[in-house]
């Protein structure tokens, strides 16, 4: 239990429950508009922007927000486009943000130091500034949703019925996409860019399985992204590997767990 008296590992623990429950939030989300792929369009278009982040000597993180909001954005208007489907928009998206990313690290020297734990995920850097801005963040996140919850059910599942009794469609998507890019970027200290679409899509497909209702969706995906995220810290530790591929594949066997019986 000593392992709980250092400061690194309390911030990771704090920080990783907080982010867990927007991330089961914006999973539910994303996998109720059948949109799971945009998460990894948008995670791999941040790439592109930590790497101009590195080049031009600002926070990359930053500069991955601005890219990752970008990205998304820029997906709602190219599959606004006639004859331009949205999976063809998240693809373009993902290969022009790697892309981008690629030159602008190369550019900077080839070298970046916090390059492996932003691909793979390292929850013990996790700062105290960090958590400040997850807890900013889950708490907008929650004033926004909580209210609204009942037209982001509607327009999730039917858009267009939504649409033809007057409700804000665009907007709430609109809204609903800056959280989702914004809460990517501040998930890559947890699960890197490489698996952070697992951590989205996971916890509401094993809550799937039990529920089909919304709001019961959204609470069992924020339990089951809660305990995988703290229990995967904990098993990382007492075998020393990362912290992410312990979260995710447990995540994995919750999973099937609940398939099989």
């Amino acid at each position: 239990m000593e392992i709980f008296s250092y400061p690194f590992f309390q911030r990771a623990l704090v920080g990783t429950l907080i982010i867990s429950v927007a991330a089961a939030i914006i999973g539910v989300y994303i996998m109720s508009r059948r949109m799971l792929f945009i998460s990894g369009g948008v995670t791999h278009a941040c790439f592109g922007g930590l790497g101009l982040g590195y080049f031009l000597g600002v926070s990359p993180l930053a500069m991955a927000a601005v890219f990752a909001v970008g990205g998304s954005l820029g997906v709602d208007w190219l599959a606004s486009k006639p004859r331009v489907r949205k999976d063809s928009a998240i693809a373009v998206i993902w290969a022009v943000g790697m892309a981008l990313g690629i030159l602008f690290i190369f550019l900077s020297g080839g070298y970046v130091p916090e390059l492996n734990s932003l691909l793979f995920g390292n929850v013990l850097t996790v700062s105290f500034r960090d958590l400040i801005s997850f807890s900013i963040y889950t708490a907008l996140l929650l004033l926004f949703f909580l209210p609204a919850r009942r037209a982001i059910a509607a327009v999730s599942f039917d858009p267009a019925f939504s649409r033809v009794n007057g409700m804000p469609v665009r907007w709430l998507d609109c809204i609903m996409t800056v959280f989702v890019a914004v809460g990517i970027v501040l998930s890559i200290r947890i699960a890197g860019i490489m698996m952070l679409m697992s951590l989205l899509s996971l916890p509401p497909m094993i809550a799937e399985t039990r529920t089909r209702r919304f709001n019961a969706l959204v609470a069992a995906s924020v339990v089951i992204s809660a305990v995988g995220c703290a229990l995967g810290l904990l098993l990382a530790y007492l075998i020393g590997v990362p912290a992410s591929a312990t979260i995710v594949l447990l995540l994995a066997l919750f999973y099937l767990a609940a398939r099989i019986f």
